[in-house]
């Protein structure tokens, strides 16, 4: 009998195929996001380096008073926007969005929104 691979098993497959392609240089580092059912992670990270440059979270102390009343796509958005206004403190304007295998709509097209909207290009 075949075994039927688990939803998460099939996005981390398809994460490292994209993954092959795009890569974070010190002038244009990647955007990384990571979903679950509770909360979404946005880091910008240099590849070459190996080191994560800034981070934002819906768990975030910065974010705490604004989620209470939103639904996940608008706490999407807002980590968007955190995540690109510390990107612009640490110097970085321009980025390589990595979806995360996640396909690209949603909380994932919501926090991309959200950082655009903040100053980042991609």
């Amino acid at each position: 009998m075949f075994k039927k691979r688990d939803r998460n098993e099939v996005r981390v497959i398809r994460h490292a195929r994209v993954r092959k392609k795009i890569s974070g240089t010190p002038e244009m580092p990647r955007l990384c996001v990571y979903r679950s059912n509770k909360y979404i992670y946005a880091q910008i990270i240099d590849d070459t380096k190996g080191i994560t440059l800034v981070s934002a979270s819906s768990l975030d102390a910065a974010l705490k008073g604004q989620l209470d009343e939103v639904n996940k796509s608008d706490e999407a958005k807002l980590v968007g926007k955190l995540v690109a206004e510390r990107a612009k403190q640490a110097g970085v304007n321009k980025v390589v969005f990595d979806r995360g295998g996640y396909v690209y709509t949603g909380r994932v097209a919501a926090l991309a929104a959200g950082a655009r909207e903040a100053g980042l290009e991609f």
